[in-house]
């Protein structure tokens, strides 16, 4: 009898903590990362004037590329360290009709780690 009722208390005590969120930091998450890294020291390569080989080779292919036309380019990492917030670079390079970067748009946000 004596048995059954530490292994009950054991059990409840177990699922008290494990609605805790200190336990669900004791847990591993591995860091995820998505897409295309850019360093600082490449992005600053970039200008205005460049053709879309010339970024190319400097950046590597975009992660994306309007599927309309292939006037504008995405670059997108996404980094989702295990236990922090989400980081999302987004470089968007837009070109003219001959190839040429005309526009340089380059963000970074934050999102709340929703697991």
């Amino acid at each position: 009898m004596r048995c059954k009722m530490l292994t009950a208390a054991a059990v409840s005590f177990v699922m008290l903590i494990a609605g805790c969120s200190t336990l669900e930091r004791v847990v591993y998450r591995p860091d995820i990362n998505q897409g295309n890294y850019l360093t600082p020291a490449n992005v600053s390569k970039i200008h205005k004037g460049m053709t879309q080989q010339q970024v190319a080779y400097t950046l590597g292919t975009p992660m994306l590329q309007d599927p309309f036309s292939t006037q504008t380019w995405f670059y997108v990492f996404r980094q989702q360290p295990g236990h922090e917030k989400v980081t999302q670079q987004t470089l968007t390079l837009t070109f003219d009709s001959k190839g040429v970067l005309t526009d340089i748009k380059n963000e970074n946000s934050f999102t709340e780690n929703l697991q």
